[in-house]
């Protein structure tokens, strides 16, 4: 898989074109699978996928979270239950008819998302308030028939690594506070990426069908487009109804449960490769990258000198190994050059390149992906240095990224103004609050409300569309 040409990737300036030609040369995910909307990973981005998703798994258990797996085929009288929920999703289910040549007496479809594959086993495990909160989730695939224009980890007909958490709490309040843990947990989640994110509350019209609200987490994309990387819902006792999940309080009353749902897809992986990548391929920060750091040696001259470079380059693999890293020699036939590019295109963070006259010095040169900063370091000290990078690596990484995305942040006051920045980022402006003043500023100006931003400080002004007093919204073009 390593033994690519050199290609050179159009300019991250040309967002779209530069996004699909660095999935492939950096061997994410081949899109070429004969199904629309259906990909194939790579080696390479599987296991970029996996350490992104250990992350995720490492949060959601330090909170008490179990993981836990439910099948794929839902039962069609089952899928029906919830009316709206129903509503939402009419048009995206993918239907299992037969059993082989047989037709089967009921329908079963492919989980578009497992509320109602879920909630039946809630129906039978929840018994009494000694049982809650009861917190699971999984990762999982996920089937959705998109009739919209596909785009590889962001618009999928199978989304391959939904990860999907389902709480049950004994009241409302209770379940709102899982659904701020929840946000607080993708928050951080996201800034062990370097990826920073804006939080809001999405409109009554873009809620999860059947939520009494949802909160989302969003990432601005390179192209000003935003998208969204998480989503909080609060089910309140909507779901329990249906499905008759209710337990048995401190009174020895039977009382409906209340729920969460939240998750993220593999969308974490298109911010993470676009929120940082450059004109020569992917930057990764250090937790994610599939291989940390790679030790070109620089060969040239008598063999036996080579011998000793060599020796040397395993030596420093040994001692990064020994301390947890991700470390590769490319001892390839290719020109240094040609290896540089390759790894700077893969994103690797560190780049140690061992040459006559460092194995003289006892040094090696330790080059950093992000900033290209190249210096010497004594070979005694390199996993100290490299694990100094790394860690200034990663800091380094959020606050350019938070600093572009402020950059991009425009209040406005009027819908010719919001117009005018549509194209170039986020928009915060007033709105009343009422949906016919919402859908207005949506067809006038092109972008779709986002809702409230929640977590931080708010603008006071007057509804765009009525003039009259409004709340903070931000407004984006999204995916």
């Amino acid at each position: 898989m390593e033994n690519m040409q050199q290609t050179t990737l159009p300019p991250k300036s040309s967002f779209s074109e530069w996004y699909h030609e660095l999935l492939a040369a950096a061997e994410i995910m081949d899109i070429r699978y004969p199904v629309k909307g259906l990909y194939v990973w790579y080696p390479f981005g599987f296991a970029l996928r996996n350490n992104i998703y250990s992350i995720i798994r490492e949060l959601l258990n330090k909170d008490g979270h179990e993981e836990a797996l439910f099948p794929l085929l839902i039962p069609e009288n089952e899928f029906m239950k919830e009316a709206e929920h129903i509503k939402g999703f009419e048009d995206e289910v993918y239907w299992v008819t037969h059993g082989g040549t047989t037709p089967l007496e009921m329908k079963l479809a492919l989980r578009p998302t497992s509320e109602t594959a879920i909630y039946p086993m809630y129906n039978l495990w929840v018994r009494s308030h000694a049982d809650l909160p009861l917190k699971l989730y999984q990762i999982v695939n996920t089937f959705r028939y998109e009739t919209k224009h596909t785009r590889p980890l962001i618009r999928l007909r199978e989304i391959t690594s939904f990860q999907e958490a389902h709480t049950v709490h004994t009241d409302w309040d209770d379940a709102a506070k899982q659904v701020d843990r929840a946000i607080e947990i993708y928050q951080e989640f996201y800034r062990r990426m370097g990826i920073p994110t804006i939080v809001s509350k999405r409109p009554s019209w873009d809620k999860f069908p059947g939520a009494d609200y949802t909160l989302a987490v969003d990432a601005l994309m390179p192209d000003g487009r935003v998208l969204q990387i998480g989503t909080a819902h609060h089910l309140a006792d909507n779901f329990a109804k249906t499905f008759e999940i209710t337990y048995e309080d401190t009174d020895g009353e039977q009382v409906y449960a209340h729920q969460t749902c939240y998750g993220i897809s593999e969308r974490c992986i298109a911010a993470a490769i676009s929120v940082h990548g450059d004109d020569r391929g992917l930057v990764l920060p250090p937790e994610i990258a599939p291989v940390q750091v790679v030790i070109v040696p620089i060969l040239f001259g008598r063999r036996d000198q080579n011998d000793e470079i060599l020796s040397a380059c395993a030596s420093v693999r040994d001692m990064l190994a020994n301390h947890g890293l991700r470390t590769r020699i490319d001892d390839s036939d290719e020109r240094p050059g040609a290896k540089y590019y390759r790894w700077e295109l893969r994103g690797v963070p560190v780049r140690i390149e061992i040459g006559p006259r460092d194995l003289a010095q006892n040094s090696v040169v330790l080059v950093r992906r992000d900033t290209s900063d190249k210096r010497s370091v004594s070979i005694d000290q390199i996993a100290y240095e490299v694990q100094q990078s790394m860690d200034m690596m990663l800091d380094d990484m959020y606050h350019a990224a938070l600093q572009k995305l402020n950059l991009r942040i425009f209040d406005c006051r009027t819908t010719d103004e919001i117009s005018e920045k549509a194209m170039q980022g986020i928009v915060r402006t007033s709105w009343c609050l009422d949906s016919d003043c919402g859908h207005e500023i949506e067809e006038l100006t092109g972008m779709r409300m986002l809702g409230v931003p929640v977590g931080s400080e708010t603008m006071t002004g007057d509804c765009v569309i009525c003039g009259r007093e409004g709340t903070e919204v931000l407004m984006a073009r999204t995916y």
